[in-house]
């Protein structure tokens, strides 16, 4: 979906393809089919935007493979689709019984991420639509945070600096530009938006970014206004955004708040847990950990690092972070941005955890999860619609 911002440039949305977790290109092509040309279908465009994600394996195949990524290329057009964005932060196995750790590895210090992010770059060139010549790819925040010594940073900084010489001569050879986001995430070594600007100013290229990610944010406490002016201040771009909401329970000292968190609590995913203090945030790595007792303070608000979805927050005495989108949103293509260009021009909502839901809220067939993934996708546009954009057809 494409919007004409208040300065006149384009800004992009779309959903991110994770939430239908396929290994290989014959499973990246079946999901075009089989989800992302039937929520087009349900919003009644012409055109959809989706943040594709390509695991290692599919990545391989089209980057070794020219016939096959330009079939890639058609299916695209011929299903209405486009791409301006890739999610480059799982590097395979999302669709695993169990993710939890594995969706850190490899990290910024192997070189198998820089390869791979590189081949990413390289697709995105061709899989770009004609008239757009500005790609970014989202990726992880370096590494999980431990082991994560200076020797580990400074590879992981050099790796990235290289990216970034690989994508400059990437442009040059193409004329398409395309730049990557490090996505902070808690418990990372770049947990926050703040912990991005140090490695970011010592790497020193334009070409690599920050990913927002609105319920990293929220589960970390940030206040949008004040993450969004210390980047700017420190001239580290947004490259791209990710809509999305975390969980929100205001009195986790309650045992009906705690059952009801504890309804998420599933096998699958890390669901890191933060609660603000005076001493400053604490945290555990999952939600099982938080509500063993003990590890979290109880009298102030928890957030959970669990994508709800956008459209049907939680019941009851939990709620989303919603509101944290929608003053991100703000502060990114509204507001103050509305005086001059928008802070970042691509926006992808990502709700992955629609398969983790408790039993009840999960979709129960195709339909039902196209029909929710549309409806995140109708509440962004209104969204963007009433700052000002003007949805393009």
């Amino acid at each position: 979906m494409r919007f004409r911002h208040p300065d006149g440039s384009t800004v992009h949305l779309a959903y991110c393809t994770n939430v239908h977790p396929a290994e290989t290109l014959d499973g990246v092509v079946a999901q075009l089919r089989d989800h992302c040309e039937p929520v087009r279908k349900r919003l009644g465009r012409d055109r959809l935007g989706i943040g594709l994600w390509l695991a290692r394996g599919a990545a391989h195949a089209l980057v070794t493979d020219p016939a096959a990524l330009r079939g890639l290329r058609a299916e695209l057009d011929r299903r209405g689709l486009e791409v301006v964005t890739l999610n480059g932060f799982p590097y395979e196995g999302f669709g695993a019984e169990e993710v939890k750790y594995r969706v850190y590895k490899p990290d910024w210090t192997d070189p198998e991420r820089l390869a791979h992010t590189s081949d990413l770059a390289r697709l995105l060139v061709t899989l770009l639509p004609d008239d757009v010549t500005e790609g970014t790819i989202s990726t992880l925040p370096l590494a999980w945070r431990t082991p994560f010594d200076e020797a580990a940073a400074d590879t992981a900084h050099r790796a990235l600096a290289t990216l970034a010489e690989r994508l400059d001569a990437l442009e040059e050879l193409s004329g398409k530009s395309v730049h990557v986001g490090l996505e902070p995430e808690p418990g990372c070594t770049v947990e926050t938006t703040a912990d991005a600007i140090r490695p970011l100013t010592r790497i020193g290229s334009d070409r690599i970014g920050v990913c927002v990610d609105t319920c990293h944010l929220a589960t970390s406490f940030e206040d949008p206004a004040t993450a969004l002016d210390a980047l700017a201040a420190a001239r580290v771009t947004v490259t791209k955004a990710q809509l999305s909401a975390a969980l929100h329970a205001e009195h986790p000292h309650l045992p009906e708040v705690r059952d009801a968190l504890a309804a998420f609590a599933e096998p699958r995913f890390l669901h890191q847990t933060r609660t603000r203090t005076a001493a400053g945030l604490r945290g555990t790595d999952d939600l099982p950990e938080a509500l063993g007792g003990g590890a979290l303070p109880e009298g102030a608000p928890w957030r959970a690092h669990f994508h709800v979805p956008l459209h049907a927050p939680p019941a009851p005495p939990l709620t989303s972070t919603l509101p944290v989108l929608q003053d991100t949103l703000a502060r990114l293509v509204g507001g103050p941005a509305s005086d001059g260009p928008p802070l970042t021009r691509h926006l992808e909502v990502e709700t992955y955890t629609w398969q983790a839901l408790p039993a009840e809220l999960r979709p129960r067939n195709r339909t039902q999860l196209a029909d929710g993934i549309a409806a995140e996708l109708a509440l962004a546009r209104d969204l963007l619609t009433g700052l000002g954009l003007k949805e393009l057809p």
